[in-house]
């Protein structure tokens, strides 16, 4: 009988909208699929999925031109990020968040759902997918018609004043950087002004990840695209579902340390190979 899998605390019907674009298959890209074979297998798990779950990190809006955090030419192997997103340097100096923020901020705001984004709303509207717990916080996966979303680190979209608990649009926020820095509350003046993101230091937003979890263990497909699976808590959610018995997916240009729990693996980019998955799956 096979053990089950520790956890670390173990271990120490709407469619998407009219207007979104068909979802083009790789060679129409220049693209080239795996192997056929994984995916007629994972293509199979998730037609015959009614309660999958999907995780996504940072590999599925980098198609969407937002750079990554920690993968080749990530945000991290420029900035120190303890320096630049930890609650402890923020609260002494807002402005080294928001002088990082203010392209990515810009690139995060004009960035639109990729094809991957839009298969996996299509494959929650065929039924097969139950929700998107998203690592992500860029809002991506609501504009591409997704109904359940589940924001595990925040929301990159809204800005709250720390000092007087105002909040605004990122947008509004983002538009004045270029003569106000750091950018000052509207309410009452402060410049304790931060995007409901959880930074480094931080307590994470329980509720989204009880909620997550919960999900994991009812789950019979847990899909995992675009992420590391380096960064805890998220990382529990895959691990519960498997534990619970679902069989899991990972699609991802890299390795992973759960690559041996999975099912099927997949190295590619989440662009081109959920399409396809969602094609074949008839989603």
């Amino acid at each position: 009988m096979t053990p089950p899998v520790p956890l670390p605390s173990e271990r120490g019907g709407q469619l998407p909208p009219a207007h979104n674009p068909p979802l083009p298959l790789p060679a129409e890209r220049g693209g080239q699929l795996p192997p056929a074979h994984d995916l007629q297998r994972a293509a199979e798990l998730i037609r015959s999925a009614q309660r999958g779950l999907v995780l996504t990190g940072a590999g599925v809006s980098a198609e969407s031109g937002i750079p990554t955090f920690r993968g080749e030419g990530g945000l991290w192997t420029k900035y120190d990020p303890i320096k630049v997103s930890s609650i402890e340097y923020f609260l002494k100096d807002p402005s080294a968040y928001w002088r990082v923020s203010k392209e990515r901020g810009r690139v995060a705001l004009a960035a639109r759902p990729n094809p991957g984004h839009y298969a996996l709303a299509a494959l929650e509207e065929a039924g097969h997918v139950a929700a998107v717990a998203t690592q992500n916080t860029d809002g991506l996966h609501q504009g591409s018609g997704s109904r359940r979303v589940i924001e595990v680190h925040g929301s990159g979209r809204t800005v709250q004043c720390l000092d007087c608990g105002a909040r605004e649009p990122r947008s509004e926020v983002q538009a004045r950087l270029d003569v106000e820095m750091p950018p000052r509350c509207r309410v009452c003046g402060g410049t304790f002004l931060k995007p409901t993101v959880v930074l480094f230091g931080e307590p994470m937003p329980w509720p989204a990840l009880e909620e997550a979890f919960d999900l994991a263990r009812s789950s019979d497909l847990m899909l995992v695209v675009g992420s590391s699976l380096v960064v805890y808590p998220a990382a529990d959610i895959p691990l519960i579902a498997v534990r619970a018995g679902a069989p899991l997916i990972i699609v991802n240009a890299e390795p992973t340390p759960f690559d041996e729990l999975a099912g099927v693996v997949i190295h590619g980019r989440s662009g081109e190979v959920l399409p396809e998955l969602a094609r074949l799956a008839g989603g």
